[in-house]
C-alpha cells in the first residue's frame, strides 16, 4: 500500500499565498508522477497541474502563471507553490500518486484532501 499526506492548505487573503506538500510513503517502487487535483462540492474533481519524475509539467490555464508545482525524488514528495490566489481557487485539493508497484504495474493513489480557502 502507498500512503499520500498532504499539508499546507489554509484560509488567505484574495493576492496571498500558500504552498501545499504531499509525502508519499509505503510500498513504492518508483513514481511515474505526481499531481494536485481540485474540487468544488457539486463539482467534478480537476487536475491543477502534475509533474513526471523526469520533471515534465503540465497546468490547468486557469493557475499557468500563478501556481508552480516542483518534486523531490529522493523524497517521494511533490509540491504546490499558489500565488496571486483568487476566491474561485477555493476548494479541496487532493494529490494524486502513479506509482509502480514491485510487478512493474501503474497503480494510482489519492491523499485525504485539504481545504484551501481564499476570502477576504
Amino acid at each position: 500500500q502507498v500512503q499520500l499526506v498532504e499539508s499546507g492548505g489554509g484560509l488567505v487573503q484574495p493576492g496571498g499565498s500558500l504552498r501545499l506538500s504531499c509525502a508519499a510513503s509505503g510500498s513504492i517502487f518508483s513514481i511515474a508522477s505526481m499531481g494536485w487535483y481540485r474540487q468544488d462540492p457539486g463539482k467534478q474533481r480537476e487536475l491543477v497541474a502534475f509533474i513526471t519524475r523526469g520533471g515534465t509539467t503540465n497546468y490547468a490555464d486557469s493557475v499557468k502563471g500563478r501556481f508552480t508545482i516542483s518534486g523531490n525524488n529522493a523524497k517521494n514528495t511533490v509540491y504546490l507553490q499558489m500565488n496571486s490566489l483568487k476566491p474561485e481557487d477555493t476548494a479541496v485539493y487532493y494529490c494524486k500518486g502513479t506509482v509502480y508497484g514491485s510487478s512493474g504495474a501503474l497503480h494510482d493513489y489519492w491523499g485525504q484532501g485539504t481545504q484551501v480557502s481564499v476570502s477576504s
